[in-house]
């Protein structure tokens, strides 16, 4: 199992159309140049979006990201916010999507004179790619639940990478990743600088404790969409939740844990470092959760 993106292969993807640089490509054709910042240095901003109902659920939030990821890096993406969800309705028109689609939306620096980390050798507009595929998570990861293991790569403070930075440099969280596989758990469950609970490497992580849903601060992890939807959530239907800092102590101990992405939304987490979370399966916060996102959703997309 891959955790939250396991997913169920789909024939039709071996035809899409890949759009690059606002020009429609056959996927065995799509290519960007060896020069280019993202390739040699991994230097540019991206988002995940989920398509429902012919909707990108969320885009103005994921879109906010974006932007302010690509300001942050001192980055010119070049195109407006409303051209740029032009070319992401477009692509899923020329593909025919309207459903159980995963968009990738991925914004570089651009293409460099030099193989060199200085953005002033960047001799292009930045480079904007948008991969859709027809890709649903398997149904079962959202009832069986996944196993975490703690890894000892932190989360790092903000003047060393900032964490609230979806950037293309993923370095810390790939290694965190090969630790728990080689673990054999699904994810990576990742502390921060303090020893405190803070994310997963792809997904955000909530625990429950007598009736309370508690997740970290959010200082040292990634502002995420579908982790600020279900604090929202909780808030809205009196559920009490908590952003602070816990300890490994605290989540062994705890009734339910669950994990949060755009690609999956929200999955139970069965198990910690080999100890059972509750009772090992999806309880009833959890599958309460779930009910109360899948109908933000159909909200989201109808408003």
């Amino acid at each position: 199992m891959k955790g939250t993106h396991e997913y169920e292969d789909d024939p039709r993807n071996a035809t899409i159309l890949i759009n690059i640089n606002g020009q429609l490509v056959p996927r065995a054709e799509a290519m960007v140049s060896v020069f280019d910042s993202g390739f040699i240095l991994g230097d540019g901003v991206w988002e995940g979006l989920r398509v429902h109902k012919g909707k990108i659920a969320f885009l103005g939030e994921h879109l906010d990201r974006l932007y302010e990821g690509a300001k942050a890096l001192d980055m010119d993406i070049g195109v407006a916010r409303s051209e740029m969800t032009e070319r992401l309705y477009e692509t899923l028109s020329a593909n025919s999507m309207q459903e159980g689609v995963h968009i990738r939306l991925m914004v570089t620096r651009g293409i460099k004179a030099t193989p060199y980390q200085d953005p002033r050798v960047t001799i292009s507009p930045a480079t904007i790619v948008i991969i859709p595929e027809f890709k649903r998570a398997l149904p079962e990861t959202s009832d069986r639940g996944i196993r975490l293991f703690t890894v000892h790569v932190r989360r790092g403070y903000p003047d060393v990478q900032d964490q609230k930075l979806n950037s293309h440099s993923k370095i810390n969280c790939i290694t965190a990743c090969i630790q728990a596989a080689k673990a054999g758990a699904d994810e990576a469950l990742m502390l921060d600088p303090h020893g405190f609970v803070a994310t997963c490497n792809s997904t955000h992580f909530f625990i429950v404790r007598q009736g309370e849903v508690w997740t970290s601060t959010g200082d040292f992890c990634l502002g995420g969409i579908t982790r600020g939807n279900v604090i929202r959530l909780c808030d809205e239907n009196g559920i009490t939740v908590r952003q602070k800092n816990f300890s490994l102590t605290d989540v062994y101990g705890a009734s339910e844990a669950f994990v949060t992405g755009t690609f999956a939304g929200l999955c139970p987490v069965k198990e910690v470092d080999g100890r059972m979370i509750g009772e090992g399966s999806k309880g009833p916060m959890v599958t309460r959760l779930q009910a109360l996102y899948l109908d933000l959703i159909e909200r989201e997309v109808s408003a």
